[in-house]
């Protein structure tokens, strides 16, 4: 699906800020994956995001992507210097902020119709009573009411209604991988908790590839098949299917203790 490889990234190289916020990642992600991404501030979580969603470019290594053709086969590609916008057709991003992901003096139909043309070609054209039927029945898997408001400005909702929204539109794109950086930490619990279980609902049922960027170990526990730990620039855990199930919080905390000292232990020997 997506592979990285020996993937680095040094901001500053040769001065006294330089700064190595990736270190030789290799990562393959698979069709289906749901990932959470945990880590302390400064761990490379973010970078990891960035650097495959092409906002930043590596130092150094290559990202591979496979997707299906028209006719069954699967071909990849080298990605590794495809450009943000270039990237936008296959990969879905969502933000801290619910208000990144919509058009707020937009109403809910145009910001619909932009998504599911992706852009504004045909826009008149498309913006009929068919299409308001089909935004209807899509918009009634968020449970907010929303397929009721279609002429409103989405400046108009709530941020939980404009987060939601984002989700649903992101969805309906259909991307290769879905990114989502603390897609809830801006919401209220309440909120919060109705976009991670629409999250997972859209996830099962688009058969969605996802990677979800979380300082909430809980979340990073209960959600997705696979989890993966960061620190200093490196994935130093990755643990899927039953062994995942099975980890609680002072079972992560006790590994991520194990693997510091660790590797503490090797640094010293190294310098020795």
């Amino acid at each position: 699906m997506i592979k990285l490889e020996n993937i680095g990234i040094t901001f500053h190289p040769g001065t006294p800020d330089e700064n190595t916020a990736l270190k030789n990642i290799n990562l393959e992600i698979n069709q289906g994956d749901f990932i959470t991404v945990i880590g302390s501030n400064g761990a490379g979580k973010s970078t990891l995001y960035n650097i495959i969603a092409g906002t930043l470019s590596p130092s150094k290594g290559k990202i591979l992507l496979s997707m299906p053709e028209s006719n069954g086969k699967t071909t990849e590609r080298d990605i590794t210097n495809d450009a943000e916008h270039k990237r936008a057709a296959y990969i879905g991003r969502i933000f801290q902020n619910p208000l990144l992901g919509t058009a707020g003096k937009m109403s809910l139909e145009d910001n619909m119709i932009i998504c599911s043309s992706k852009g504004w070609k045909g826009l008149k054209i498309s913006l009929n009573k068919k299409k308001r039927e089909e935004f209807k029945k899509q918009l009634q898997q968020l449970n907010m009411g929303l397929e009721n408001r279609l002429s409103d400005n989405v400046e108009q909702f709530s941020g939980g209604q404009r987060q939601a929204l984002t989700l649903l539109m992101a969805v309906l794109s259909k991307p290769a991988i879905l990114l989502l950086d603390e897609h809830t930490a801006a919401l209220d619990p309440t909120n919060a908790a109705l976009i991670m279980e629409l999250t997972r609902k859209f996830a099962k049922e688009y058969n969605l590839t996802v990677m979800m960027v979380t300082h909430n170990m809980q979340q990073a526990l209960d959600y997705g098949n696979r989890l993966l730990m960061m620190d200093a620039g490196e994935i130093i855990l990755d643990i899927s299917g039953e062994e995942k199930q099975k980890l609680t919080l002072d079972d992560l905390a006790m590994r991520f203790k194990e693997i510091k000292k660790h590797s503490m232990t090797n640094d010293q020997m190294a310098l020795q």
